[in-house]
């Protein structure tokens, strides 16, 4: 009897905690409130069978408890209980299933005046590329990725020339506006999450996965990577900025397209010089290099932490190894940083991690503006070697 009454007790208190819950969802920034009916489809359906369970247990154990004098009765097969039970059963799963399976529909069905918005998902960051005013990406072969070329774009694409590229883990959205994500990936499995807008979807190497959704509220959105993807997993985050159309469009402007962007290192435009005719200084060289590779992913230039050590204030410092020894961090231990990383490191990061850059991913002439760039965020000055 005590049993059975706990079981009632446990039924009403949390029936009761369902409807005062203070975990109730947030408000939404994005149109998708199919996603949370859903959801409260699955609680309900979920409830009922929780509740009738329970109750029944209760009752079982007070009808048939133990008497004096009596034996339990076997009862082989009821086949009028059996189709019962299977034809409830079969019921809540299509109660449970069907609206997700309409919802999913829509989900990856978006309508056709949708600004179109690629993700790109490598470890460990986001990257970005904008539809121009032609209203198409240009094509991309995962063949063609590489330090000049991070988004395996298709040169010789016309369609590509006007396409805008956003190398940063944040990205600003028009509110209002359909938004059409094309989601793939560089290396391995990632997956695109912001919790207000509904908005999870996986981004698997070599296909494009696609959802949608209308920013609805202006604000700051936290983007995480919702799917494990290598050691430095929990440092790949983001941010979703919404805002005006008009704010949206200024930002939108000041990046680069494919056509006008900064010319790479061996690059040139029309005029055969470098970025419109003015040679790039080997800082900007190497800034280019360390967006193009990803090492921005993982190295700060502000100090803050990372995966792996900030760039802020680096060369020239002392820097202790994971044996305790400290060494400077001279031209030499950068070089052997980027060619052999594992074999110096720092105390307080894990090894294997960063992955060898050989000389035909950074040639020489790339490593030395990469130093360069390293040395321009050193606060110190330069010691002699």
């Amino acid at each position: 009897m005590i049993i059975a009454l706990l079981l009632v007790l446990i039924v009403i208190a949390s029936v009761v905690f369902t409807f005062i819950s203070p975990w109730t969802f947030t408000e939404l920034a994005s149109n998708w409130w199919t996603i949370d009916l859903t959801t409260n489809i699955t609680f309900i359906v979920t409830g009922i069978a929780f509740v009738a369970v329970n109750l029944f247990m209760a009752y079982v154990i007070v009808r048939y408890r133990h008497r004096k004098g009596q034996q339990a009765e076997y009862m082989p097969e009821k086949p009028r209980l059996e189709k019962i039970l299977i034809a409830i059963t079969s019921i809540g799963i299509v109660v449970l299933l069907a609206p997700g399976m309409f919802v999913y529909n829509e989900l990856i069905s978006a309508p056709a005046e949708a600004m179109k918005v690629e993700v790109l998902g490598e470890q460990w960051r986001w990257s970005y590329r904008f539809a121009g005013e032609d209203g198409e990406f240009g094509a991309t072969s995962p063949e063609l990725i590489g330090p000049q070329n991070p988004y395996g774009i298709v040169p010789d694409d016309p369609a590509g020339e006007d396409d805008v590229l956003v190398q940063s883990n944040t990205v600003h959205l028009p509110l209002d506006v359909p938004i059409d994500l094309q989601i793939r990936s560089k290396d391995v499995l990632h997956n695109f999450y912001v919790p207000e807008f509904r908005v999870k979807m996986d981004a698997v190497p070599g296909m494009v996965t696609e959802t949608w959704f209308t920013p609805t509220r202006t604000g700051t959105y936290d983007l995480i990577c919702a799917e494990y993807c290598g050691r430095a997993h929990y440092n790949m985050v983001g941010e979703v900025i919404v805002e005006e159309r008009t704010a949206f469009d200024q930002w939108l402007a000041g990046q680069p397209t494919l056509a006008g962007r900064p010319a790479q290192d061996g690059e040139a435009d029309g005029d055969g010089d470098t970025d419109d005719g003015e040679p790039k200084t080997p800082i900007e060289r190497g800034r280019m290099i360390a967006q193009n590779n990803g090492c921005l992913g993982c190295h700060s230039v502000d100090g803050s932490q990372g995966v792996g050590p900030t760039w802020q204030g680096v060369f020239g410092s002392e820097v202790t190894l994971a044996g305790g020894e400290t060494v400077t961090a001279n031209e030499e231990y950068l070089r052997t940083a980027v060619r052999n990383p594992n074999e110096q490191i720092h105390q307080g990061y894990p090894a294997n991690v960063m992955q060898a850059y050989g000389e035909s991913q950074i040639n020489e002439e790339q490593l030395s503006d990469l130093i360069e760039y390293m040395k321009s965020l050193s606060e110190s000055e330069n010691p002699s070697e």
